[in-house]
């Protein structure tokens, strides 16, 4: 800790024992208030100088002191005020509260509205109450105007900061709150939209047993009383399929997953998942649904204050291409009738890490990612995967060594995965046991043997298509969010 933030705090604690001294209690336990700050910049009519008594909390974010007067700036979740404190005002006791606040408190005022010289509508303070002191100095970023804009320099000595300290990014960035505030309305429409469209919302398992559903190396954990290893979900696609053979024929749902992977600037080990099923349908009928989730997602993204210029604009239908032709094109050789060592040395020239190592699967996988998926700009629909990569989804009509499933690009980044469900228990368990060789072979993200699941399938599985989606990279997409931290609220860090 620095010696002027040491000596700030310092100061800052010898005010609360000036308040303690002074019988005022620093934590209040609640507050009155009438108005947030947006709304009582509302009531104040254009045409008038004086306005109605309001009651307001929150933060004090400036302070300018001049005597027997100060002018400072309230900030709340809606917006920010000025307020306006005079010594005669406020009597005595009053205005030596007021000077041993400090930028960071958090106070309530009441006072009637009026309009400044400058035409600013203010709060002429006549009662001031604290609610909690801050010991602590937020950092706060200087302002200046360049080109007539005002441009905030952070106040975050080191930018890891803003992730390990959210509170007071939070705090001091009102730009960032908009854009959680974004992600939560985003978020609620595309609940409104599945709802509407007579999907279910339910809950699934977080710990499970086994783990399935993805390719991905799982968190593990063990529960004492049933002294058996439990696994932290790395998606939720066997659950919500279970409730489709148990007769519901649209559900979803939005949860975390997690997944004992890297972290990079769109990966982070806990992450939120949206995963939705129907009854009867194929990909063909969720390709449809997906486009429309996203565009109306886009809307309702657009409307939030400060983000309508920074939403792509998303003319349907979507671009469509296929998996095969698009690899074949960027390799020169046909993936499908290549022997694996051309496939092999042809990942070495491309620059694929480890591809010596890599299963065949992931190694086309990962040569997809380097060659095509990244080149990807505008959304589009990339369709059928061949077998090996997608062990969930039906075969395709026609060409059994592909299979029904695309997946949404943008960007560079998936958005979207989608099958025709693999609904024949049969097909299932032979897909399922070679998964089992490659993960007994050293692949950790290849799943092994759910017999659970095989003896629902066995019950009769009706068919259906399923899609997932990236809650958080989508976010990124209709934003701009270059980072996933700068997508997340909390996002996985080292220790300090």
């Amino acid at each position: 800790m620095s010696e002027e933030i040491n000596f700030l705090q310092a100061a800052r604690r010898e005010k609360l024992e000036s308040l303690a001294a002074r019988g005022i209690e620093p934590f209040a336990y609640s507050y009155a208030r009438t108005h947030t700050a947006t709304g009582a910049l509302a009531l104040l009519d254009p045409n008038v100088e004086e306005g109605p008594t309001v009651c307001l909390a929150g933060r004090i974010v400036a302070w300018r002191g001049h005597g027997k007067t100060a002018f400072a700036h309230l900030a709340d979740s809606s917006g920010r005020i000025q307020l306006y404190l005079r010594r005669d005002q406020l009597g005595d006791d009053q205005f030596a509260l007021a000077e041993l606040l400090d930028i960071g408190d958090v106070i309530g005022v009441a006072g009637p509205l009026f309009r400044t010289r400058t035409g600013e509508t203010t709060v002429r303070a006549d009662r001031l109450e604290l609610l909690a002191k801050s010991l602590r100095p937020l950092p706060f970023g200087k302002e200046e105007v360049v080109d007539g804009v005002t441009v905030r320099h952070s106040g975050f000595a080191d930018p890891e900061q803003r992730y390990r300290q959210r509170y007071a990014d939070l705090a001091v960035n009102p730009e960032v709150r908009a854009l959680f505030v974004a992600r939560s309305r985003m978020t609620s429409a595309i609940r409104r939209f599945l709802d509407d469209l007579d999907y279910l919302e339910v809950e699934t398992p977080v710990l499970q047993p086994l783990y399935g559903g993805a390719a991905a190396r799982p968190f593990v954990t063990h529960h004492n009383a049933l002294d058996m290893p439990l696994y932290l979900r790395i998606a939720d696609e066997l659950y919500l399929k279970r409730l489709i053979v148990g007769g519901f024929d649209r559900v979803y749902e939005i949860g975390h997953d997690f997944r004992n992977e890297g972290i990079d600037r769109t990966h982070n080990p806990e992450f939120t998942m949206l995963e939705f099923y129907e009854a009867y349908a194929d990909y063909t009928v969720m390709m449809g649904i997906v486009e429309r989730l996203i565009t109306a997602a886009a809307e309702v993204v657009r409307q939030v204050p400060g983000f309508g210029g920074s939403v792509p604009d998303l003319p349907t239908p979507f671009r469509r291409v296929e998996w095969v032709p698009s690899l074949n094109a960027a390799l020169g050789v046909d993936i499908m009738t290549a022997d694996e060592p051309s496939i092999r040395r042809l990942a070495r020239q491309h620059g694929v890490e480890h591809g010596d190592q890599l299963s065949h699967p992931k190694l086309l996988d990962d040569l997809f990612q380097a060659l095509v998926e990244s080149t990807i700009v505008e959304p589009t629909f990339v369709l059928d995967y061949p077998r090996a990569l997608s062990p969930l989804a039906k075969p395709k009509r026609g060409n059994p060594e592909l299979t029904e499933r695309f997946e949404l690009f943008a960007h560079g980044r998936e958005l979207a995965n989608a099958f025709s469900e693999l609904n024949d228990p049969i097909d299932q368990r032979a897909r399922f046991e070679a998964q089992a060789r490659l993960r007994a072979a050293g692949d950790e993200e290849a799943s092994g043997v759910d017999e659970d699941y095989l003896r629902a399938m066995e019950y009769g599985m009706p068919p259906m298509g399923g899609v997932g989606i990236g809650i958080d990279r989508l976010f990124m997409f209709l934003t701009g969010t270059a980072n996933i931290r700068d997508a997340i609220l909390f996002p996985t860090l080292r220790p300090e």
